[in-house]
This record gives structure tokens, C-alpha cells and sequence, in this order.
């Protein structure tokens, strides 16, 4: 099994629900996202899949979050924008365009500062 992994970031503010401390207020990240995909094969190229088609459908997945207040968002008016949860949409939406019968999405990490990671597998 390959294992290709992307890195990219995005700008966003939020704030969790139902906690008790500061990140209940409105605040903001530079979220880093990192997007593991495996791959079974490669093809002619000798590629699992081409990173810059990984990089720019990250990008664009990313999109839909970046520079945005994210409790306005589905699925962040039902459920807290927390760095777990974003590592959980992101993979569910980034599945929807990469898995098939050799690629799949294995692993989504969001940092919310250099120094704290959420991450979301399908294990």
C-alpha cells in the first residue's frame, strides 16, 4: 500500500459549543490541514495519484471553510466546529472525491496551532 500526503492551511473563526472556557467566545485559527490518502496501485506514470490533482481538490474542499465563520456552516449549525469535527467533514467530504477502487482517503489531520492535532480515520 502507497501513502501520499498533502499539506495545506486554511483561515476560519469559530466558537465551540457547550464549553466551558475561553473558546467558547468567537476567536479564530490558521488551521493546517494534512490529507493522507493510500493507494493500491500505481498507474503508468508511477504515481498513486498525482499530487497536484490531491493539492488542488484539497484546495478546493477547503474552500468552503477558509476565511468563513464556521458555526454558520453545515454541519456546524447542529454540531461544534471543533478540530475534531472538521478532521471528520473534511475527510467525508474529500472521500466523496478520491475513493475508488485503488484511492482512498486514510487520514485527515487539523491543527489548530502548532502544537494540537485532531485527526480522523475510517478505522
Amino acid at each position: 500500500m502507497y501513502h501520499l500526503t498533502v499539506y495545506t492551511h486554511f483561515a476560519a473563526a469559530h466558537n465551540l459549543i457547550n464549553y466551558q472556557g475561553d473558546c467558547e467566545n468567537l476567536h479564530g485559527h490558521n488551521w493546517k490541514v494534512e490529507v493522507t490518502v493510500s493507494a493500491r496501485e500505481l498507474d503508468k506514470a508511477g504515481l498513486g495519484i498525482d499530487f497536484k490533482i490531491l493539492k488542488s481538490e484539497t484546495k478546493e474542499v477547503l474552500g468552503l471553510l477558509d476565511h468563513k465563520y464556521l458555526n454558520e456552516l453545515p454541519p456546524f449549525t447542529e454540531i461544534s466546529p471543533s478540530s475534531e469535527n472538521l478532521s471528520r467533514f473534511l475527510f467525508e467530504k474529500l472521500s466523496e472525491t478520491f475513493n475508488n477502487d485503488n484511492v482512498r482517503v486514510t487520514k485527515v489531520n487539523v491543527w489548530e496551532s502548532d502544537y494540537a492535532c485532531a485527526s480522523y480515520t475510517a478505522d
